[in-house]
């Protein structure tokens, strides 16, 4: 068999004799709203608009609308990768299968690696929320720890039960974020409007960054949170029925769809506040509730703080799965325990959904301390733009020595695919750099330098770790082979 027809063979023959294979029992719709409730809005975009107002002082509305453009080229990639090769994994199996064993080895050690940091950050997030709803939350960093940690259990235990609670729970996510957040955004837009929509490009470089180019490219940075997590749909494609045609169409509606609600209801609050208000919430934990009970009145933050905390538990119970996927796909091959890639008589991959849950609670440890779980929010975005890069360089790389023949799959762009995959993976390194670089005025004034470079530290690190494994692998089988 030659290297081509390898490389274009349906990794899904390798599942069904691999360890264990799971339940296909997501339709188009299950995977779109799973994607939904990754990207989700709500979580997106109530992450950065704090810090967006603060850092760029404002006019961050173009950086965003760029990001979500750029970030569906990204998307696209991954639609003509998944309609070719729809397995548990998606990105890190892309990796080996078209770059090598070794490349997969480190694709999948970064992408369980963020995408960890990604559900530690939403349980962190969400916990806050989860102790808002409750009237329990104190501001200590053991409150915020512990509940992250009742966050956590809830997500394994809707991944743990039965699908259709699991389907149930994402569900409600989705309407949640459309009848609340988008709903509300309709009525400030038609009803609280105070500006005219010139509000949505001014007042950029008025917050701490020192320039106005500064605080665009600042703001370029932070719109990269609102838009990760579309691959989890082709992360759980072994679980959808017709994969090749259906996991793209989830891809591209779920980010479509998110990047739609984001970008309008962030219009929405740019439009219907006063600048001085929106930079006062951003000095807030909770930027927006405020804002909202200004317009609406004070009755409305406890449903909508429900409705917040409904949002966040789809989003952490999608990243459990989504993340859960690679740790089991990887574990399949060899990559890590064999016991991870075990499935239950329903076909779940217990073992894995629990490796998963535990890593992301020792990583909510570091919540009792402020610049360390800056450092893993930092992470948990630059370590996905990393692997953005790494997947569309990939491809990128595999197209044009022969290695894939994207002709074979469903989604066919012709010459088109080309061009799309070489601008998204220079977004995919530009976003990356851009993330990562250091900057003081993003950062409280007294935060630690490593805190800074967190970004570069931990992600070298890994690679660092990574390439001494596979070296003294690599020396102990010529060891053995040698005796």
């Amino acid at each position: 068999m030659s290297v081509s027809s390898q490389q274009n063979r349906l990794p899904t023959d390798e599942a069904q004799t691999a360890a264990g294979t799971l339940n296909r029992s997501m339709s188009v719709w299950h995977s779109f709203t799973m994607g939904f409730a990754v990207v989700s809005p709500v979580v997106g975009l109530y992450a950065i608009i704090g810090v967006q107002t603060a850092v760029t002082g404002g006019g961050w509305f173009a950086a965003l609308a760029i990001c979500l453009v750029m970030q569906l080229l990204v998307a696209t990639v991954y639609a003509e990768l998944s309609s070719q090769f729809p397995i548990a994994g998606g990105a890190y199996k892309w990796a080996r299968q078209l770059g090598g064993v070794t490349t997969g080895k480190y694709a999948g050690v970064i992408y369980v690696s963020s995408t960890i940091a990604m559900l530690t950050t939403t349980a962190y997030t969400g916990g806050i929320w989860l102790a808002t709803f409750w009237g329990a939350l104190d501001g200590s960093g053991a409150s915020m720890v512990f509940w992250g940690a009742v966050f956590l259990l809830l997500c394994m235990l809707l991944n743990l039960a039965h699908v259709n609670l699991f389907k149930t729970m994402i569900a409600l996510g989705v309407y949640a974020e459309i009848a609340g957040s988008f709903g509300i955004a309709l009525l400030l837009f038609f009803f609280f409007r105070q500006h005219g929509f010139s509000e949505l490009f001014e007042h950029m470089g008025t917050g701490t960054a020192p320039t106005e180019t500064a605080a665009f490219l600042a703001a370029l940075a932070i719109a990269g949170w609102a838009f990760i997590g579309f691959d989890a749909c082709s992360t759980t494609a072994e679980e959808t029925h017709q994969p090749k045609r259906m996991v793209p169409r989830a891809i591209f509606l779920a980010l479509s769809a998110v990047g739609a609600v984001v970008l309008f209801n962030s219009a929405a609050l740019i439009l219907a506040f006063d600048h001085s208000a929106l930079a006062d919430a951003s000095k807030t934990a909770d930027p927006v509730t405020p804002l909202i009970a200004s317009s609406f009145g004070d009755w409305v933050e406890k449903p909508f703080s429900g409705i917040v905390m409904i949002a966040f538990l789809a989003c952490g119970a999608s990243v459990v799965k989504y993340t859960s996927r690679i740790v089991f796909s990887m574990a399949r091959e060899g990559n890590m325990p064999a016991i991870l890639s075990t499935v239950t008589a329903d076909r779940t991959p217990r073992n894995a959904i629990l490796f998963t849950v535990t890593l992301s609670s020792l990583g909510l440890l570091l919540g009792l301390n402020d610049g360390a779980v800056a450092t893993v929010i930092a992470f948990g975005t630059g370590g996905l733009y990393a692997m953005f890069a790494m997947t569309t360089g990939v491809a990128l790389f595999a197209r044009l020595s022969g290695r894939w023949n994207p002709s074979l799959g469903e989604l066919k762009l012709g010459a088109w695919g080309l061009v799309i995959n070489a601008v998204a993976f220079i977004w995919s390194v530009f976003e990356l750099i851009n993330i990562a670089w250091p900057r003081t005025y993003a950062v409280s004034p007294d935060a630690p330098w490593w805190q800074l470079w967190a970004i570069p530290l931990v992600l070298g690190g890994i690679l660092g770790i990574t390439t001494l494994y596979l070296l003294i692998q690599k020396f102990a089988v010529i060891k053995f082979r040698r005796t």
